[in-house]
């Protein structure tokens, strides 16, 4: 049987990838473009959340792709950051 916590867990899991990619282009570009920091930092926030939320409410599917979902959109906050800062430091 097919339960929600296991189709959220999949959708989770299967996102996780696809915030990869904005990974990745970020990386190549070196350029923030046509994305808030403010949107991916609330996704963030949201998906810290969601950790206790998930394991709070006993579902581990969930909390396993919470924690790919986090952990990439952590991995893109900084970036953004970063990326953003050389930018303004090198228009100084």
């Amino acid at each position: 049987m097919i339960t929600p916590d296991f189709i959220n867990g999949s959708f989770e899991i299967l996102g996780a990838p696809f915030i990869f990619l904005s990974i990745i282009k970020l990386y190549k570009d070196k350029e923030v473009r046509g994305v808030s920091w403010a949107g991916v930092c609330f996704f963030t926030l949201w998906g810290f959340w969601n950790l206790y939320y998930f394991s709070h409410l006993g579902q581990y599917v969930s909390f396993v792709g919470g924690i790919l979902i986090v952990s990439v959109n952590f991995i893109w906050l900084g970036q953004i950051v970063y990326y953003l800062y050389k930018e303004r430091k090198r228009k100084c």
